[in-house]
């Protein structure tokens, strides 16, 4: 039974793979063709944080592939009216896949064992390797035929960037992610994407003209996270340095794009100006959401290979 909780769960070759599928039903999508390769299959969303990209573009995705889908709100007391084991225990005989956003991370490694179906991070607070395949995905549609993309994270070193640097690794891309002292990903993470993936370029610096200067990709996110509205203002004040704006894109190539998983606070980490301009991909990001779930659900699946 294959999970996917991070993306050290798959190897570079299933990552390639995923994409292979993805491509395929994209190009199909496109030319208005709907193919039910996962009919009767069901999926189940366990969410016990609010989502729009990755609750809809899952919806979508399962039904456009023939299967159907369940939603499973904070009603249903996942970890507190029964034990997350028996959760998984009990909704992996109903189910076929379950993509589940939680509020720990550590709720997910508890519970995936116990499931009889693969499981989805769909968002912890350790990672977000649905966003990461996305964006992955997009990167190669746009920078194709680069032979090794440098992705400049700017901001705090949350979920997403942790996924984005072993994704990235894994990818053979190189990542440098510029953030305050205090917000910096972990060196004991760092260390573990370089010794997990050999070869992998990945590190941590703190001035994000330094990161953008060879960088073909510019990403950032939000500076506050679901969970962290308390420090907003003061997250605010200390990332002040690090908003992605015309100046910090004029440091980068002029051949880069900009990446930001959303929703986007505009005139915080990144200006109108960047996010609705010829360089900014983010809605393309957002579309890919979808298109690569399609891809992740039926290799999981096992419908394609």
């Amino acid at each position: 039974m294959r999970h996917l909780l991070t993306l050290f769960d798959v190897e570079p070759a299933e990552l390639e793979t995923i994409f292979t599928i993805t491509r395929d039903l994209k190009e199909k999508f496109d030319a208005g063709l709907r193919e039910a390769i996962l009919p009767g299959r069901v999926l189940a969303m366990l969410f016990e944080r609010p989502s729009l990209r990755t609750r809809v573009s899952f919806e979508a995705a399962i039904l456009q592939l023939g299967g159907g889908s369940l939603f499973l709100g904070e009603d249903v007391g996942f970890g507190s009216r029964e034990s997350v084991e028996d959760c998984g225990r009990v909704l992996g005989q109903y189910v076929d896949v379950i993509v589940s956003r939680t509020r720990k991370h550590q709720s997910l490694v508890d519970f995936a064992p116990h499931c009889a179906c693969s499981v989805i991070n769909g968002l912890s607070e350790e990672a977000h390797p649905c966003q990461a395949l996305a964006d992955l995905y997009t990167m190669r549609e746009h920078l194709g035929g680069l032979k090794k993309p440098r992705l400049a994270w700017i901001g705090d070193g949350n979920n997403v960037a942790r996924s984005l640097a072993v994704g990235c690794a894994k990818m053979g891309f190189s990542f440098v992610a510029a953030s305050p002292p205090d917000y910096q990903l972990d060196p004991a993470y760092l260390e573990r994407v370089r010794q997990e993936v050999p070869g992998a370029e990945v590190q941590q610096v703190e001035d994000p003209q330094e990161a953008v200067a060879d960088a073909e990709i510019i990403y950032t996110d939000v500076w506050a996270s679901m969970g962290q509205e308390t420090e907003k203002q003061s997250r605010a004040e200390t990332f002040s340095a690090y908003q992605v704006n015309a100046e910090l894109m004029r440091q980068a190539p002029e051949r880069a794009i900009f990446m930001h998983c959303m929703p986007a606070h505009r005139g915080l980490e990144v200006t109108t100006d960047v996010i609705d301009g010829p360089q900014s991909v983010v809605l393309d990001q957002a579309a890919n959401r979808m298109h690569v779930q399609k891809g992740l659900l039926a290799w999981l699946l096992g419908t394609q290979s």
